[in-house]
């Protein structure tokens, strides 16, 4: 199933592994995989072995695999998470395609929880002098504004919540009375999160991001990096269904959270029902609306 793969993909694939192989490439065949709305996505069986690719439209969501590969080589700088090693990324209009390292799934292992949660405390301790990144990226099919922050608060207001709720209100999603709810939300943060240096975060942190290898331990996709409150990050693991109780138990045992982190979750998961608000409509504003109220 080649032909379902744009042949300049194809020829740009071949003439970049070329550049950095003493072998010539032969593409064999291909096979979509399920899973995801922005991309096209599947495996890519080559003379030099299998690879994930995915692509979609360059002027839709621009820089997007970029990013995603400046993301991806930074966690796996960090010699804690495992990531898919990242071949190449291209942009040229009208298309922008990401080749990986192809994960084959199996079984995980007795410990891959707790194994999760050891890496995910390392990650952690990588740290910078501002909260934020060096370039923006995507968090879904959103744009996730990066720009760098000395306080978390300011961060997480501007770059998090004000950025999603301004989009909202753009699309007049939401009424008054939750603008003015969360206004007053933000004035309050400062007495209600705590103050941390800034910490390494995959930024996108939930079950369907974290696969398992070919040796049965976690490895994570899709991220979208930033340096924030780690809080955020374990925050966002709970939101859909949250981890098996030992990645947590395993996370505190390497780096404990500051007491009283129950009673702030909810907080840090106003961004991500936000980002789902704007990208699958309004079910999820009955949910932030209860979060706000609670804490404003």
């Amino acid at each position: 199933m080649l032909n379902q793969i744009p042949d300049f993909i194809k020829e740009e694939v071949m003439r970049q592994f070329s550049e950095r192989s003493v072998s010539r490439i032969e593409l064999l065949d291909f096979s979509f995989t399920s899973g995801g709305c922005i991309n096209e996505s599947g495996v890519l069986a080559t003379s030099l072995g299998n690879y994930f690719i995915k692509w979609n439209d360059s002027a839709r969501y621009p820089g997007m695999f970029n990013a995603e590969s400046r993301g991806l080589n930074k966690l796996g700088d960090t010699q804690t998470l495992q990531v898919p090693q990242v071949m190449f990324a291209c942009e040229n209009a009208p298309w922008q395609f990401l080749v990986l390292e192809y994960i084959r799934e199996n079984t995980r292992k007795k410990n891959y929880w707790k194994t999760l949660g050891e890496q995910l405390a390392m990650l952690h301790r990588n740290t910078d002098d501002f909260f934020g990144l060096d370039y923006d990226n995507y968090i879904g099919s959103l744009q996730q504004i990066n720009t760098n922050a000395a306080s978390w608060i300011d961060f997480f207001i501007h770059n998090r919540l004000a950025m999603m709720m301004k989009k909202l209100e753009a699309e007049n999603r939401i009424d008054q009375s939750l603008v003015n709810s969360m206004d007053r939300l933000y004035s309050r943060l400062k007495d209600l999160l705590p103050d941390e240096r800034p910490s390494l975060l995959h930024g996108d942190l939930w079950s369907g991001n974290v696969i398992s290898g070919p040796t049965g331990n976690p490895v994570v996709i899709d991220p979208a990096i930033y340096f924030g409150n780690r809080e955020a990050e374990i925050a966002f693991t709970r939101l859909f269904g949250g981890f098996d109780e030992d990645f947590y138990e395993s996370y505190q045992s390497n780096y404990p959270l500051i007491s009283g982190f129950e009673e702030r979750c909810d907080l840090y998961n106003l961004y991500p029902l936000l980002v789902h608000a704007n990208l699958f409509g309004q079910s999820y504003l009955s949910r932030i609306s209860s979060i706000v109220k609670k804490y404003s």
